[in-house]
């Protein structure tokens, strides 16, 4: 079993295989986008929009500053948006008054992501620093906040991929002793543990993506939480190159370590299916590879892989004519699978995208979601470098409550008008 931390920093045992030197990026990445009552690919042609074809992305215009962690957020019936600050435990509103802070955390520490909104409700997950209690809320027109269910409780009854098992799978006992536990240790189980990460929300159903449990959730309006689906694990092959990359030992060369899948955002498409992006654990950075991926899930429960060749993918928006726009962190950039075709190409550059949201008029994009976030110190055998989560370990961990040197929000909410297409 794999000691979780709570910390922004890299944790001594982590989530499948690392590299031995720095990752690169302070992160502590936990929310998703959450998408609203027609989620992120359905917010209807209220806003207008073009003809046939991709749309074409013009200048980024700023609509909100000074946001620390904006990694996930919701568009509202009313064209208001919704940011979630993971770091600060606020959800932020955004519209043409500005930008104000209509919820705070009821326990200092707490993290606050996976904002969603249905018209008449903003929906949020809320978790304590000690990862304790783990809660889906709502906020009503009028302010009233409610506890909508207890996802950690049904993490904590259910663990849906406790009989799946990560790392190696084919190892000898001498093979596997030699696996360091730094990066993650011969194999586990599907462990109990709880981190949403995004949220849409359809006709009244919550769906939850948790990065922690490896599962897309479903919860109703009366509370009732079930299990949708579980992700599953990804498959890296170790190569010479990838034992060096992350310290992997020589017997393992020629084996496949199972990642766990980490999914990061879910939406449903114009034909039904949810729509799921995912980070395949490991290193995020380019050094194994854009190994981030998009899955679907039919109705009745079936995952079936849809696209890969991703960059660190934490977010996604589909269309009405099924285009799928993915957020890339790593890569700086928006891309789009387009229907009919299972190949992502990029769209628009911005910096750090995190949240993201589809319109017939504009994509609305959080960016710079690392802005201001403290870095560690060194780890011992990395030489300048910064002892920092990959975006895998921080979406599945929690960040620390207070963080030292104190952070200084920085990131943002801007607007990418679209021209043309449909």
């Amino acid at each position: 079993m794999i000691t979780k931390t709570k910390s922004i920093r890299r944790p001594r045992t982590t989530r499948g295989p690392q590299r031995t030197g720095t990752i690169g990026i302070a992160l502590a990445l936990v929310g998703a986008l959450a998408l609203g009552a027609a989620p992120a690919q359905a917010h209807d042609d209220r806003h207008g929009g073009g003809g046939g074809g991709l749309p074409t992305p013009g200048a980024p215009q700023t609509l909100a500053t000074g946001l620390l962690g904006p990694l996930s957020s919701g568009l509202g019936d009313d064209g208001s948006l919704y940011v979630s600050q993971n770091f600060g435990g606020f959800v932020t509103e955004v519209n043409r008054r500005g930008q104000q802070n209509v919820y705070a955390a009821a326990v200092p520490g707490s993290e606050i992501s996976a904002v969603s909104t249905d018209g008449r409700r903003v929906l949020f997950t809320e978790g304590t620093p000690d990862g304790a209690s783990v809660l889906l809320k709502e906020r009503d027109k009028r302010g009233k906040i409610r506890t909508v269910a207890d996802i950690g409780a049904h993490e904590q009854a259910t663990n849906p991929d406790g009989g799946v098992i990560y790392g190696f799978r084919d190892l000898t006992p001498d093979c596997a002793a030699q696996v360091p536990p730094e990066i993650g240790g011969a194999s586990h189980p599907g462990e109990v543990f709880s981190h949403p990460y995004a949220s849409t929300t359809i006709d009244g159903t919550t769906y939850v993506a948790d990065a922690g449990a490896n599962a897309i959730w479903s919860v109703d309006r009366r509370g009732t939480v079930r299990t949708v689906a579980v992700l599953p694990a990804q498959p890296l092959a170790v190569t010479a190159e990838v034992a060096a990359a992350t310290g992997m030992p020589e017997c393992t060369i020629g084996h496949t370590y199972y990642n766990e899948p980490v999914p990061t955002d879910v939406e449903r498409g114009p034909d039904g299916r949810l729509f799921v992006s995912l980070l395949p654990g490991g290193p995020e950075d380019p050094s194994l590879g854009a190994r981030g991926a998009v899955y679907t899930v039919s109705q009745r429960g079936t995952v079936s892989f849809y696209a890969g060749g991703l960059l660190t993918a934490t977010n996604l928006a589909v269309s009405p004519r099924g285009d799928v726009y993915v957020a890339e962190l790593f890569a700086s950039r928006i891309s789009v699978i387009r229907k009919g075709t299972t190949t992502p190409v990029p769209f628009a550059e911005v910096v750090m995208p995190g949240a993201l949201e589809w319109t017939s008029s504009a994509l609305y994009v959080t960016t710079d979601v690392l802005a201001g976030l403290p870095t560690g110190p060194e780890e011992p055998g990395e030489p300048g470098g910064t002892a920092l989560l990959s975006p895998t370990d921080s979406a599945r961990h929690r960040p620390t409550p207070t963080p030292t040197p104190e952070p200084v929000p920085g990131g943002t909410l801007v607007k990418i008008p679209l021209k043309g297409g449909r």
